[in-house]
Order: structure tokens, then C-alpha cells, then sequence
């Protein structure tokens, strides 16, 4: 023992005395995602329930974000499917659960507008805030009516002089007349937990909070019959074998004719719809561009191989770019995890079916 410092034997564990596992001290402590969206800025909590409501595909025709200057008080606007009615998710992002003050004005925008036309009344309005509403303000979403005479008796506080800067907005008149006969049942506020819950299924969720890719899906077995969707790859193949024989070939090679390349027919087909598969699951579970990042990395690799002068033929040079592709050390991409050897070789045909890629130049 050094004098003045503890023993090793005396220097603490953490608390409850586990050691600290290797992935903490890279990201640190893990955040829960009902905190973590307590952290979020005003914009990132409108793109959150925009990427969740813009998932509900089988309940929206088309989802919009209006949020910022002159959205009239709405934020993500959703349109019913099949119908003209419409849902408004209006974003609070603030450091405590909605009180009825801090909804006034919001109920005051969506009657002023809609009443003067600039759009219908919605369907449903709903509060959406990392807190949720607080106990007073649920309490008033229970009761239209008292929702509504609360609305009326803090008018004068809350919207006079807050739905718009070109004047005043007095509730009488027609207007009165209008918010006395609209439905405030419409009105409601989502616990974020049910948010996060439904978020947890969209593509953007793993980005957003992290916890890794889901299992990945088995792949695809190609159909016996070529399909539509793989004639220029499978064209290129044929000509690449055609260049190898010497003589024109329109049809897949025959085991019986031809073995060798029968079986690697059959091996890049298996790879194409591995990559297909892949292109699927990363639809699923990943923000648009990620699948294009990953076939950006495989063409930076396998380009120069692909369109180098040293093939015999083109037969020869769709396995050495293939080989090339299976060899590439993919580590630093979202999918990396996920990604099985025959992945790289197919993403070579997807190119080869864009024409990205040619084997008989």
C-alpha cells in the first residue's frame, strides 16, 4: 500500500459490485427510451412521431409535417385513408406533463382556422409530449364540456392575443357560435410510453435507440422459372457464359451439358435473391439509404476488379469480381451484423441487373 492511498482491496466496486461490462465504458450507461426522449429538441420529438405516424400506413393515405411558421397550429397532419377526414398529432416538448395553459391557445388555433376555413375540423387532435398530460389536464379531456367551457373562460388570456399577430381574435359572434357546436371530443392526449411502444415497430427505432437489428428473416429460395425482376442480371450471366464458350447461349445452362456452370447458374441466382432478402430486412428495420450505403461500400471494392483488363473472359470476370465482393472486410456499416458472405456476391448482380456493372463490356 503506497502511503496515503487505499489498497487495491479498498478501492470500490460499483454499486451492487459488478464490474463494468465492455460495451458501457464504449457507450456509456444505457439510456431508456422514455428518458431519452426527454432529450430530444423540439424538432428531433416532431420527426420522432412523424417517422410512427408516418408507419401507420393502414390508417393514413398520406402523412404530412407541417411544424414551424404559418402551420395554422398544426404539426404532423395525417389524412385518413380513403376519406377526406384528417387527425392532427400536435408536438409539446416541454420539461413537465401538459397543464390546460399550455393547450388553450391550440384548441383556440384549430376552431379560428377551421371556422374561417382554411381547413376542415378534424377527425381526432391529439397532444403528443415526451411527459404526457398531467393529471388536471386529463381530467378536462374526459369531460368535452368542461373542456369546452374551459376553453371559453380563458379565451380572453389565452387566444385574444395569441392565435395570430395580425389582430385580435374576439370569441364572439359566429366564431362563438362555432366553438359552442364543435365536437371536443376530438381531443385527446398519447402517453408517450404507447408511443414509444408503437415506435418500436418502424424502421427509424434502432437508429433512434439503439439495441441492435432484430433477427433477420431467412432468405428468399429463387423460383424454379426466372423471374421478370432478374432478366438483366441473369442476361448478363448468359453472355458472360456465352463469352466463355465460344457460342452463343439464350437458356440457362444444363447440369447435363454443362455442370460447372449449371452450378454456378443456380449459386449467383441463390446469391441475387440472398441480397434481395437483405435489401428487405434493411427496408424493414433501418432509415431509407442505408441498403445504398452498404452497395456503395461493395462497388468501391469490387470496381476496379470488375472493370480490370486481366479476364479471360466474361465468365472469368464475374467470379473474380464475386470472389472480390465475398472478400471485402465489411465492419463499419449498420448492417454489418446481419450480413451473410453470399449477401456480397449477390449485391454484385444487383448491379449487374442495373447495369451498373457489365461482365461482357
Amino acid at each position: 500500500m503506497s502511503a496515503g492511498g487505499p489498497s487495491l482491496e479498498q478501492v470500490p466496486l460499483p454499486a451492487g459490485g459488478q464490474v463494468t461490462p465492455p460495451e458501457q465504458v464504449v457507450a456509456g450507461i444505457p439510456i431508456p427510451a422514455i428518458n431519452r426522449i426527454k432529450l430530444f429538441s423540439p424538432t428531433e420529438w416532431e420527426e420522432f412521431i412523424l417517422e410512427w405516424v408516418d408507419s401507420l400506413r393502414e390508417t393514413y393515405d398520406d402523412v404530412r409535417r407541417c411544424g414551424g411558421a404559418g402551420d395554422l397550429g398544426r404539426d404532423v397532419v395525417a389524412f385518413a385513408a380513403g376519406s377526406s377526414e384528417w387527425d392532427n398529432y400536435q408536438c409539446k416538448h416541454y420539461d413537465h406533463p401538459l397543464y390546460p395553459s399550455d393547450i388553450w391557445c391550440e384548441l383556440g388555433k384549430v376552431l379560428y382556422y377551421s371556422h374561417r376555413g382554411d381547413f376542415t375540423f378534424p377527425r381526432r387532435y391529439l397532444f403528443v409530449a415526451p411527459q404526457g398530460a398531467g393529471t388536471t389536464l386529463l381530467k378536462l379531456m374526459r369531460s368535452a364540456e368542461q373542456l369546452r367551457s374551459g376553453l371559453v373562460e380563458n379565451w380572453d388570456r389565452y387566444c385574444l392575443t395569441g392565435i395570430t399577430s395580425t389582430g385580435d381574435v374576439p370569441l364572439s359572434g359566429d366564431l362563438r357560435e362555432y366553438v359552442d357546436s364543435s365536437d371536443f371530443g376530438i381531443f385527446d392526449a398519447i402517453p408517450p410510453l404507447r408511443i414509444i411502444e408503437a415506435h418500436r415497430r418502424t424502421r427509424w427505432h434502432v437508429a433512434r435507440f439503439g439495441g441492435g437489428l432484430p433477427a433477420r428473416p431467412p432468405a428468399i429460395n429463387p423460383p424454379d422459372q426466372v423471374d421478370p425482376s432478374e432478366i438483366r442480371y441473369v442476361g448478363q450471366l448468359l453472355e458472360a457464359y456465352g463469352d466463355h464458350l465460344g457460342a452463343a447461349v439464350t437458356e440457362p445452362p444444363a447440369p447435363a451439358d454443362h455442370p460447372n456452370l449449371a452450378r454456378h447458374f443456380r449459386r449467383c441466382r441463390e446469391d441475387f435473391y440472398s441480397a434481395e432478402s437483405l435489401r428487405n430486412f434493411s427496408r424493414d428495420t433501418l432509415p431509407p439509404g442505408e441498403f445504398e450505403k452498404l452497395q456503395g461500400e461493395v462497388f468501391d471494392g469490387v470496381v476496379e476488379v470488375a472493370t480490370g483488363l486481366g479476364h479471360a473472359d466474361g465468365y472469368a470476370r464475374v467470379c473474380a469480381t464475386t470472389q472480390a465482393a465475398r472478400m471485402l472486410p465489411i465492419t463499419a456499416h449498420a448492417l454489418v451484423s446481419r450480413l451473410y458472405v453470399r449477401d456480397k456476391s449477390g449485391i454484385c448482380h444487383q448491379f449487374a441487373n442495373d447495369d451498373r456493372l457489365r461482365w461482357v463490356p
